[in-house]
């Protein structure tokens, strides 16, 4: 061969290589950064695949050569010059559809391994496989957490402590039993208390009481029925003026013992959404602060004016049906006047009627209407379980994220067949401002209440027992049994939640002043209270 047609060889040779590489550099940086790393195989096959189409372009260019031999190097020549980067750029064309084509092959390839496989690898910048359980990137780079990756994340105690920890599911369907939930609340609170009593006299006095310990179970049974059982274990009088009061642990009583029926599940759809019967030892529901659990108030003691309405015996046995339909619901119910049993209690000391409507249009805002209404056909007995011949109450809540306000206005009668003196019947009314606010989102929250209540009797409201009618330590204190005909209150305080109703501390300062039949009362009271529950 001669040496100028060596040299034009060699030029086409360098050329053809030049091409091939230039073109697998493109192809590179063209290629996705979170292509598996289950792509190396496949790249190596397709590198060999160059590598031939290089073998074979190579063995093209000797066979030209060899055309040349026989005398078209001048042809060649042309096809050269003429036709060298119509010829690249075909091949270029070849190439990249044949790249196009096992590119698309292999990305629906590893979309169904994908698919079936969540564990499948990604690629980082630098190479190296990272399960797909790791931080995504975007286009930039940046981390990008999905909401898969966030439901992997670890449960800090307080979410474990949120999540009923106490439930028992069992591991498949069972006709017979559908869970177990075991809970319970231990609540702590101490006060110290000054003031002026109906002679002028100034006192101070100090309590501490544990408020409530109580352990609490709910089991699911038969699909259609749910059984709660509620019992106190703690008894502490030691606040009371009374002869027995005292500290005493163990079982004192029932706090709650129903048995429910879903009727509306057993039935199957109908006009309702929900349909449920109750019977047993339950709570009277009577204004917004008994609907909310004690868990759950934002003070450390419910409001008087809500105190007389949930009864004498706030814990009465009843009927009831609950009924919802779209934005209301219904509970009526019928409860017996008996109060002296711990669990649930007979039907020998007539009954009372009960009824609350709540509308609730959107997650913000609700109404709920109550009423109860003492049936004693005029017996000159004493109502052991209301104190109260009937009453109505309307509560307005309105909450936002980080702020809300309850509102309670009320009206009742306190009869006048069921055994009361002149001075202690009469009609009764009051309302309750309270607003509050998140100082730190679901951390620290500040509160105040403002309350006031009357009646035409001289004695016509009471004021709760804690703890200006509580047991003073100087015997000549008088505040006329906490009785009067008007009665003002102030509430302001903090809570903050070390676990979002679940563990929190409380504490508040409450002004108030009884007008009595005598004179004005006024104490100031400051309290701390821990609250847990699980």
């Amino acid at each position: 061969m001669k040496p100028s047609a060596r040299c034009f060889l060699v030029s086409c040779l360098s050329l053809s290589l030049t091409s091939a590489a230039v073109h697998a550099v493109e192809a590179d940086a063209a290629a996705p950064d979170s292509q598996p790393a289950k792509e190396e195989s496949g790249g190596k096959k397709e590198k060999k695949h160059k590598d031939g189409d290089k073998k074979k372009d190579g063995e093209k260019k000797h066979k030209d050569g060899d055309k040349k031999k026989d005398g078209e190097k001048h042809k060649d020549g042309d096809k050269k010059k003429d036709g060298e980067k119509h010829k690249d750029g075909k091949k270029k064309d070849k190439d990249g559809k044949k790249k196009d084509k096992d590119g698309k092959k292999k990305k629906d390839k590893d979309g169904k391994k994908k698919k079936h496989h969540d564990d499948a690898a990604l690629v980082n910048a630098d190479g190296t496989a990272v399960p797909v359980t790791a931080p995504a990137v975007d286009a930039k780079g940046a981390a990008v957490e999905s909401d898969a990756l966030a439901s992997q994340a670890p449960q800090t105690w307080c979410e474990w402590l949120q999540n009923d920890p106490g439930k028992f599911k069992p591991e498949h369907e069972n006709p017979w039993f559908q869970s177990f939930q075991i809970g319970g609340r231990f609540h702590y609170q101490a006060a110290y208390l000054e003031g002026t009593d109906v002679n002028g006299l100034h006192y101070n006095d100090h309590y501490d009481e544990f408020r409530r310990l109580r352990l609490e179970t709910k089991t699911k049974f038969l699909k259609y029925f749910t059984a709660e059982v509620n019992v106190n274990l703690v008894s502490d009088d030691r606040f009371k003026d009374d002869f027995y009061s005292d500290l005493e642990w163990g079982y004192d009583r029932f706090d709650e013992a129903t048995l429910q029926f879903d009727l509306g599940k057993a039935i199957g759809p109908n006009w309702f959404d929900e349909i449920k019967l109750t019977y047993g030892r339950m709570k009277l529901k009577m204004t917004e602060e008994q609907h909310m659990s004690s868990d759950e108030s934002y003070t450390i003691e419910r409001s008087g004016v809500s105190d007389k309405l949930a009864g004498a015996q706030s814990r009465p046995t009843g009927f009831t049906v609950d009924l919802e339909k779209d934005d209301f619901a219904l509970t009526l119910g019928v409860f017996s006047a008996e109060d002296d049993a711990d669990f649930v209690g007979g039907w020998n000391d007539g009954e009372f009627f009960y009824g609350s409507l709540t509308w609730k249009p959107n997650k913000e805002f609700k109404l709920v209407l109550d009423y109860t209404q003492n049936n004693l056909d005029d017996r000159p007995v004493v109502d052991d379980a209301l104190g109260y011949a009937w009453a109505a109450s309307l509560s307005a809540v309105y909450e936002q994220k980080r702020w809300g306000v309850i509102a309670e206005a009320v009206y009742g009668d306190n009869g006048g067949a069921n055994g009361l003196i002149q001075r202690r019947q009469g009609d009764f009314h009051g309302f309750v401002l309270m607003p509050w606010v998140w100082i730190v989102e679901d951390k620290l929250q500040a509160v105040v209440e403002l309350q006031y209540a009357s009646s035409p009797e001289s004695q016509g409201w009471q004021i709760p027992s804690r703890y200006v009618r509580a047991d003073h330590d100087n015997p000549a204190v008088d505040v006329d049994n906490g009785r009067g005909n008007e009665h003002h209150y102030v509430y302001a305080g903090l809570n903050y939640h070390i676990c979002k109703d679940r563990i929190k501390l409380m504490g508040g300062v409450s002004w108030e002043q009884l007008t009595t039949r005598k004179s004005e009362i006024e104490a100031t009271t400051y309290q701390m209270a821990f609250r847990t529950a699980f």
